[in-house]
C-alpha cells in the first residue's frame, strides 16, 4: 500500500435500513489511482448498497467514505465533476433518442466529450437516433456506459456495466475498460461475471451479508485455492507431493494440489517410469469461480 492518496477510501462503512436490517457492515477497502478494483458477492451481499454510499447517493449509517480526497455525499460538488456513474439501471426518457439523451446529460457537465464520440465508443453509433425505448436491453446498458463516460471521468464506478450484453459486445466493453486504466482512470466494478473480474481487475473484495470476507489480488484469492489434475488411468496412483485431495469416479482421477507444477512433475514420472498412459490429461490453476464458491461456502459455514 502506498502513501500517497488513494483514489477511493472506505474506512468502517455501514449502511442500516429502516428496521434494523444492516445491509453494509464494517466495510473497509481501498482503491488506488489508476486501479481496476472488484467488488463481488453473491445477490444480497451488499454491493449495490456499498456502491450507492462510495458514489454518494446516500449516507452512510457508520463509517467514513473519500472518493479524490472528498466526502462524495457532503461534498458532492467537489466530487461529481470527476466521477463517472453506471448505474444497474439508468431509467432515461424513453422517448428521447439516444444522441439526444446524451446531449441532454452532456448539458449538466463542465467538461463533456461531444456525445457522438462516446457513442461510437461503445457502438452505438449507428443507432443514434433511435429512441431509447426501441433499444435492446444491451444497447441500453452501452448507452448507460457512454453517460458515464461523457464527463471524462477520473474515477469510473460500474455496477454490473455488461449484465444483457452478448459475448461480442461484454469483450468490446473489456477493450474499452482496459484502453480506460491505461488513461489512468480509476474504476470500482460490481459483477457478476466472474471471468469479467478475472480478466480486468486488479485487487478484488469478495463480500457476504453485508462484510468483506476475503480482499486481494485476482492472482492471490486464486492462489489460495487448490489447482487441480484430472486423468484416466488403469491403475491407481501412488501418493503425489503437494496433494491436498483426491477424488476418484471410477477410472478417472482428480487431484488436488497446492504445489501444480511439483505435483504434475511427479505424476508425469511416474508414468513414464510405469509405462501407464495418463487419458486426457488435464492440469489446472483454479479459477476465479472455483476461489468465490468455496469463499462463499466457508462464509456460510
Amino acid at each position: 500500500m502506498t502513501n500517497t492518496e488513494a483514489a477511493v477510501e472506505v474506512n468502517g462503512l455501514g449502511r442500516t435500513y429502516a428496521g434494523g436490517f444492516e445491509a453494509v457492515r464494517d466495510v473497509s477497502f481501498r482503491v488506488e489511482r489508476g486501479e481496476m478494483f472488484a467488488l463481488l458477492g453473491t445477490n444480497g451481499a451488499g454491493k449495490t448498497s456499498t456502491m450507492e454510499l462510495v458514489e454518494g447517493l446516500s449516507a452512510p449509517s457508520a463509517g467514513s467514505v473519500r472518493v479524490l480526497g472528498h466526502n462524495p455525499f457532503t461534498e458532492r460538488a467537489k466530487v461529481r465533476p470527476k466521477v463517472g456513474v453506471m448505474l444497474q439501471e439508468g431509467g432515461f426518457p424513453q422517448d428521447l433518442t439516444a444522441a439526444e439523451t446524451a446531449r441532454m446529460w452532456a448539458g449538466t457537465l463542465s467538461r463533456p466529450r461531444p456525445h457522438g464520440e462516446v457513442l461510437e465508443l461503445v457502438g452505438l453509433d449507428h443507432r443514434a437516433n433511435t429512441r431509447v425505448k426501441q433499444l435492446s436491453g444491451g444497447e441500453r446498458r452501452r448507452l448507460d456506459l457512454a453517460l458515464a463516460l461523457l464527463g471524462r471521468p477520473d474515477v469510473l464506478f460500474l455496477d454490473e456495466p455488461t449484465t444483457g450484453l452478448d459475448p461480442e459486445s461484454r469483450r468490446n466493453t473489456w477493450e474499452l475498460i482496459r484502453g480506460l486504466l491505461l488513461d489512468g482512470v480509476t474504476v470500482l466494478l460490481t459483477t457478476h461475471y466472474l471471468e469479467e473480474a478475472q480478466e480486468l481487475a486488479d485487487r478484488l473484495a469478495i463480500m457476504h451479508r453485508g462484510r468483506i470476507v476475503t480482499t486481494g489480488s485476482v492472482s492471490d484469492v486464486i492462489a489460495a485455492h487448490p489447482a487441480r489434475i484430472s486423468f484416466s488411468a488403469d491403475r491407481e496412483v501412488p501418493a503425489l507431493p503437494g496433494t491436498r485431495a483426491v477424488q476418484r469416479q471410477g477410472v478417472r482421477t482428480t487431484v488436488h494440489t497446492g504445489a501444480l507444477q511439483e505435483t504434475l512433475t511427479a505424476l508425469l514420472v511416474w508414468a513414464q517410469q510405469q509405462d501407464v498412459v495418463l487419458h486426457g490429461l488435464d492440469a489446472r490453476e483454479a479459477s476465479l469461480e472455483e476461489a468465490f464458491l468455496a469463499i462463499a461456502q466457508e462464509a456460510v459455514a
